[in-house]
């Protein structure tokens, strides 16, 4: 039977937004040495997204820190996200699953993820999916993380032992702006527009889930947006 990793480690998946920040607190918060794990994929605010990600490592005095290269999925196309010839939505929350999705992302970044963990015998992985607040993403969803997890443990050493953490994964937007403001998280440095890299659109899915967060929570949010 695999035995748990003494070593308090874990590999945080930050893509510089919101969510994946906050957990990447709370897992510090936890008494978790945080290796920082970033992607770009070939996504719109790519730039953007890692400037984030680097000052939020600043922030939580990250001192081993990966950023990933994955072009592949640019090629694959497919969302609003990766693909120039498909427009971002911006009439509103969309009904089942958006063009904004990219393909299995989730997956292929928590298999890197596991990579990254069994190299640095880290005991935990974390993701700031959010299911019930979320764009509809079936990557999101609690089930598919927990399949993940088991294989990940099934597909790695065998004194190997890696728990997936998802700690926002039942909360409302608003509940994590508030958990956030709680614990001092910088949100200045956060980023969730799908389009813009100055000034964030405040139309797209993510803007109007972030806008309408901070509306609920009473704060006002304080990045700026071109609307």
């Amino acid at each position: 039977m695999k035995t748990n990793y003494e070593n308090k480690r874990a590999v945080c998946i930050i893509s510089g937004g919101m969510d994946s920040t906050l957990a990447a607190y709370m897992m510090k918060e936890r008494g978790y040495e945080i290796i920082g794990l970033h992607f770009n994929y070939g996504q719109r605010t790519e730039r953007k997204e890692l400037a984030c990600f680097e000052q939020i490592c600043d922030a939580l005095e990250v001192q081993e820190r990966y950023v990933l290269d994955m072009d592949f999925f640019k090629q694959l196309g497919a969302s609003a996200l990766t693909d120039e010839k498909i427009d971002v939505p911006t009439g509103g929350i969309e009904e089942g699953i958006p063009v904004t999705y990219v393909p299995f992302r989730n997956g292929i970044f928590l298999s890197m993820a596991a990579a990254i963990a069994e190299k640095h015998a880290a005991s935990a992985i974390t993701i700031g999916v959010v299911e019930e607040d979320s764009s509809g993403y079936p990557d999101c969803r609690e089930s598919f993380i927990e399949a993940m997890q088991r294989a990940i443990n099934l597909g790695t050493k065998e004194e190997t032992h890696i728990t997936i953490e998802m700690p926002l994964v039942h909360l409302k937007k608003s509940q994590i702006v508030q958990k956030a403001l709680q614990m001092h998280v910088p949100l200045e440095l956060t980023w969730s527009c799908y389009q813009n890299e100055e000034e964030a659109c405040g139309v797209c899915d993510s803007c109007r889930l972030r806008l309408r967060g901070f509306e609920q929570a009473g704060v006002k949010d304080p990045i700026p947006y071109t609307v």
